[in-house]
């Protein structure tokens, strides 16, 4: 059993704590909206529901979370009720938000100060990869420090790997988003042909899933596509706010992205016309 604060209850956050609690682990929670973690907690009754992200690690292990943007981990990790404060030398932070690689070195400065460990540690998989605890986490930090929190993360990942020092997991992230923006575009491009053509998409899918032109989102996206079904999965708005920190990263290191950048603007358009909480494969929509 390991003692664990975890900050950060929302659509990934929450089933993620969950796990960790089945696992048999010690978990404080803390969330901004109150009400989410008192329902947490009425879900799982042998979490601690903590005034603040400092109380939440107060005593902890290890310390987790997982919320919006940069500014959202530092309102959390920094200042008098941030979770470093709760933390105690020999104990490690572990940060699965989307954030950039910037922000990550920042953190691990600041750990290395206090003596904490540091994970970078984003997440891919969406709300269903989390709920059923098969997420992708992609880490940077130091090989010793992941080696004790690995464990952990297996609660709720079905693949967990170092990809190199502070800053790698994020700029990990950064190339899934970018990979994904781009496979979603084509499959909607190609889908709408078929169903322009007339063809029954049920069986173009079922013959060409298996394929060169197979994909986790052809399997897993092209059938709700195929029927106008988006309300759910990763949402529009997240996915432009991750598609932003890659394309700045990407531009401070001069690799072009010209198809990322591209597709970038289709979200905006989509956000724009009210589809900011469909799913992402709603790219579809400007094709119709």
């Amino acid at each position: 059993m390991t003692r664990i604060g975890f900050i950060g209850l929302g659509a990934m956050g929450y089933p993620m704590a969950g796990h960790l609690i089945d696992a048999g682990h010690e978990v404080a929670v803390f969330n901004r909206t109150t009400d989410v973690a008192t329902r947490f907690c009425d879900d799982f009754p042998a979490a601690r529901h903590a005034s603040s992200p400092a109380n939440a690690c107060d005593g902890a292990e290890v310390g987790m979370l997982i919320v919006g943007n940069d500014d959202s981990v530092r309102s959390v990790a920094l200042g008098p009720d941030g979770a470093f404060e709760g933390l105690g030398p020999g104990s490690v932070l572990v940060d699965h938000t989307t954030a950039s690689a910037a922000l990550a070195s920042e953190l691990g400065e600041e750990a290395a100060g206090r003596g904490v460990g540091f994970i970078d540690a984003p997440v891919s998989g969406g709300e269903s990869g989390a709920q059923n605890g098969v997420l992708t986490v992609m880490c940077g930090g130091d090989e010793s420090t992941f080696e004790r929190v690995e464990p952990l993360i297996a609660a709720y990942a079905k693949t967990r790997t170092l990809i190199g020092p502070t800053g790698s997991g994020q700029t990990t992230k950064m190339v899934n988003q970018i990979a994904i923006a781009g496979l979603v575009q084509g499959l909607s491009e190609a889908l709408n042909l078929g169903m322009s053509a007339g063809l029954d998409m049920e069986k173009v899918l079922a013959t060409i899933s298996n394929g060169a032109a197979g994909s986790w989102q052809m399997s897993n996206r092209g059938h709700t596509m195929v029927n106008d079904e988006f309300d759910f999965g990763f949402a529009i708005e997240w996915m432009i706010k991750d598609l932003g920190i890659a394309l700045a990263e990407a531009e401070r290191l001069g690799a072009p992205t010209p198809v990322a950048t591209m597709v970038a603007g289709y979200y905006e358009e989509l956000l724009a016309a009210g589809d900011g909480r469909s799913d992402t494969s709603a790219l579809i929509k400007r094709l119709r």
